[in-house]
């Protein structure tokens, strides 16, 4: 870490830097410019809060030079991380698609959603049982019955299921469901305490990006997982609130090239919640892919039209097939798969 003092720092106050970063067991360095003066903490600086520093007398700023997040970072990992997915590889030259209606409704629904998922040649399902709205009013979603109703149209071909947890009193029967993969959604994000939780499970992780998180607070809520063990996680880009207001949100795709600089780890894209219409699904799931995305998560329905939830943005059955083949063909190109 770099302590810049201001110009007018006495000799005092730097020497109570110096103490601050020694009282924590790092090594103190001091270089005098002509303007400035510059402490160097030597050693592991995340026991400093730039804060802290930032606080004292004659401080200008405090600067880590070591990235905050350590597990996820690609600078302690180098090659490409490769999450298995109840079978199904993510990563690497693996590419997955997980398909399937925004919210669970009936039996009959799960049913014909699971046959037209497997029928377009996707290998995971996704359904939410619980749904977090804006507002209180709206559909929440058919809680632990919709999540037995997932299950089994999945089971009854052959498919994981990919789910969102918004409360850790679920978790539970989350494990005795066997749900496949967790979802941990935008607004959840930065809840410490369930990213806490489900760092302690060997199950894995698909982590939203918040509505309006920049890139290193993602990645720091995915340190929160990996730091409790949990090192399954799947990064994935659903739009960011900015001024526009013609579309629901704006796909970051510039977020997919950064974030594999970054991490290690899978990142795939959400295009439904980021267009939030069913014709802008095809073209943001190609560019998607074509900037490097490990994946997609895209919403389907049997039918649309009496979808209970995010009716604009769901695709049909028919969509879904053609869209596997499009995107095949871009995976091709870039010397990858659509994974089995």
């Amino acid at each position: 870490m770099i302590i810049v003092m201001n110009n007018t720092a006495t000799e005092e106050q730097i020497e109570n830097v110096v103490s601050r970063i020694k009282k924590k067991g790092l090594e103190a360095t001091i270089s005098k410019g002509i303007e400035k003066t510059l402490v160097g903490a030597v050693g592991d600086e995340r026991l400093l809060d730039p804060e802290l520093l930032q606080a004292l007398p004659g401080v200008e700023q405090a600067l880590h030079i070591v990235k905050p997040y350590k597990i996820v970072a690609r600078e302690w990992h180098k090659e490409d991380s490769v999450i298995d997915m109840s079978g199904h590889p993510i990563g690497g030259k693996h590419i997955q698609i997980i398909s399937g209606p925004c919210s669970v409704e009936t039996t009959d629904q799960m049913e014909k959603s699971a046959k037209a998922v497997k029928a377009a040649g996707v290998k995971l399902m996704r359904g939410g049982a619980f749904k977090p709205r804006t507002s209180p009013y709206s559909f929440q979603g058919v809680g632990f019955d919709g999540l037995d109703m997932f299950r089994k149209a999945a089971d009854n071909e052959g498919l994981p299921i990919v789910t969102e947890l918004l409360d850790i009193r679920h978790l539970d029967k989350f494990l005795e469901q066997k749900v496949d993969v967790i979802q941990i959604g935008t607004r959840s994000m930065q809840n410490f305490e369930l990213l806490r939780e489900v760092g302690k499970v060997n199950i894995p992780i698909i982590l939203k990006r918040g509505m309006s998180a920049t890139i290193s607070e993602w990645l720091m809520a995915a340190e929160y997982i990996a730091a409790g063990g949990n090192h399954n996680i799947i990064f994935c880009e659903r739009g960011i609130r900015t001024f526009e207001t013609y579309y629901r949100n704006v796909l970051d795709v510039t977020a997919i090239p950064v974030l594999k600089k970054e991490t290690h780890l899978p990142v795939i894209i959400d295009p439904s919640h980021s267009g939030g219409k069913a014709w802008m699904v095809a073209a943001l799931s190609r560019a998607g892919i074509a900037a490097g995305a490990d994946g997609l998560l895209v919403e389907m329905h049997p039918n649309p039209c009496e979808a209970w939830c995010d009716a604009d943005q769901a695709i049909n059955p028919d969509e879904l097939k053609i869209l596997m083949n499009e995107l095949s063909a871009i995976a091709k190109i870039l010397g990858r798969t659509i994974s089995d």
